[in-house]
């Protein structure tokens, strides 16, 4: 096949070169060119010198995707290259290009619009902007994503979040077999200037400084109960028996409670994070019938960070798989001696950014779901699926790679649930933030390949559980656990009275 990429050359970025370099790895019996062509032209003169000024301030000593890239780079004009099978169009003009009439032509639309400006335009007014493909010649949309701003620094970091996951979407949609979603309407974002943007966030950026100089932020904690009637999952609420806390373990917050019984012992395993070193290990606090006993132990470290302590059991063992991308693999541990001793007992996947890897048993094999990024965007919107005959491999790539780009329903939140007759999944729903709120998910569809699924449930933090945000849900027979961020001052004494205050609504 041959893949022609329309650039205008006055609008060629990085991200432009990215695509090309993707296309050519993935369909590497494919000849993958970039041609020149003029269509809606480059950003606002005032958009450039914003992302300039980006680059000083935040200090961005690394080159970012979205910046300009030497024209040198286009291969040639679109004339000069052979005809091709396939053509996208990024240059956001509207006239289909001539010679592309006997190939499929496919373009990228901001909230229903082509061209990157919409992109640039849909940041600077404050949102995020939804991303669909389009087939021009039957108007058909063959592919839709939307892109997490969780890691998105300034409008510098908006772009890559964006960009970023238009080159996955495109990749998706050539390695994929072909769904036609429907159309979303066109949605053209109000016209701001860069300036107003940059003065906006650098306002916020002064006002996260003094906050972060005032407060532990984010501050994790973990709220528990045991009862014997229907749970969140269930009622799609948090109303119910009271939540209690777990209490905090000094200068550092708690997170992704995963609780379990074991042999007649029950335990939550969970994330610590030490302010001091910015880094999560696993802890575990046991459990007895009227709550926790003792103090928190630690469980599990490893050089790098440690959250997400999903267990799994197996043949009569038990086992752990920590989220732990930052060490390039999803590692597998089993418990030699519970509650604190494991050992690494394999690599399940190797060569992958992945977080929070969540397994679950379904149709005679095991399934792994879990967020991917390659190195740039958000953490929270590109789910994978791989499966396998045993637990511990081969593990298998679904056929559709990735299976889903959405911060609403991506992002695993605690363990899958058979539930009804049917299979259920929590997910962090980051469109409006990281692990701002929880929605309930049923599988509707889960082979070799196919898959889909059918939002249920969404859940906020409210007076039940007052804070910011809620990201885990788990339950281990009468034992549930959720887990949500509150403010939490760096000065003991008035850390005593806010945290009192906050609690004041639960009891």
């Amino acid at each position: 096949m041959r893949i022609e990429i329309l650039v205008d050359p006055r609008n060629f970025r990085r991200w432009h070169q990215r695509l090309r370099e993707r296309l050519a790895h993935v369909l590497p019996q494919s000849a993958v060119f970039l041609s020149r062509r003029e269509g809606a032209g480059p950003f606002p003169s005032d958009v450039g010198a914003l992302l300039a000024l980006e680059k000083i301030i935040l200090r961005r000593s690394r080159p970012t995707i979205c910046e300009p890239a030497s024209a040198e780079a286009l291969d040639a004009n679109e004339t000069s290259n052979p005809a091709p099978d396939l053509v996208i169009d990024l240059t956001g003009g509207d006239e289909t290009p001539r010679r592309a009439r006997d190939a499929t032509v496919f373009r990228p639309l901001y909230d229903g619009i082509p061209g990157d400006v919409n992109a640039v335009a849909a940041l600077l007014a404050g949102a995020c902007p939804f991303l669909t493909l389009e087939e021009t010649d039957s108007g058909a949309i063959v592919g839709e994503a939307l892109p997490s701003l969780e890691a998105a620094d300034g409008l510098t970091g908006g772009l890559e979040a964006v960009f970023s996951r238009v080159i996955v979407l495109i990749e998706q949609t050539l390695l994929s077999p072909r769904r036609v979603h429907e159309r979303p309407p066109s949605q053209p974002p109000p016209r701001r200037g860069a300036a107003a943007f940059f003065l906006r966030a650098m306002s916020r950026q002064s006002i996260r400084q003094i906050y972060h100089l005032c407060c532990h932020s984010p501050h994790w904690r973990i709220g528990w109960r045991l009862h014997d009637g229907p749970g969140v999952l269930e009622t799609g609420g948090l109303g119910g028996p009271r939540w209690n806390v777990l209490p905090d373990l000094g200068a550092s917050f708690a997170a992704d409670p995963f609780p379990v019984e074991w042999r007649g012992q029950k335990a939550l395993f969970f994330e610590r994070l030490d302010y001091a070193t910015n880094k999560g290990t696993i802890w575990v606090q046991l459990f007895d019938e009227n709550g926790p006993t003792g103090a928190p132990l630690p469980a599990l470290e490893e050089p790098w960070h440690l959250s997400y302590p999903f267990l799994i059991v197996h043949d009569d063992e038990l086992y752990m798989l920590p989220e732990a991308s930052a060490s390039g693999a999803v590692t597998l541990y089993r418990c030699i001696d519970f509650p604190t001793q494991w050992r690494s007992v394999g690599q399940l996947l190797t060569g992958v950014e992945a977080a929070d890897a969540t397994i679950f048993r379904h149709a005679g094999r095991h399934w792994m779901m879990s967020v991917v990024r390659d190195g740039v965007g958000g953490y929270s919107d590109t789910l994978a699926i791989h499966h396998a005959a045993d637990l511990f491999g081969p593990w298998e790539e679904h056929p559709l790679r990735p299976v889903l780009i959405d911060s609403r329903f991506a992002r695993p939140a605690g363990a899958v649930v058979a539930h009804d007759g049917a299979l259920w999944r929590p997910v962090q729903d980051c469109s409006t933030g990281y692990g701002k709120q929880l929605a309930i998910m049923r599988i509707d569809a889960l082979d070799a390949e196919n898959f889909a699924q059918a939002r249920k449930h969404l859940i906020s933090p409210g007076p039940r559980w007052p804070g910011r945000r809620l990201h885990t849900l788990n339950r281990w027979g009468r034992l549930e656990v959720i887990d949500g961020a509150i403010l939490t001052p760096k000065n003991a004494t008035l850390r005593r009275v806010v945290h009192r205050a906050i609690d004041r609504p639960m009891a």
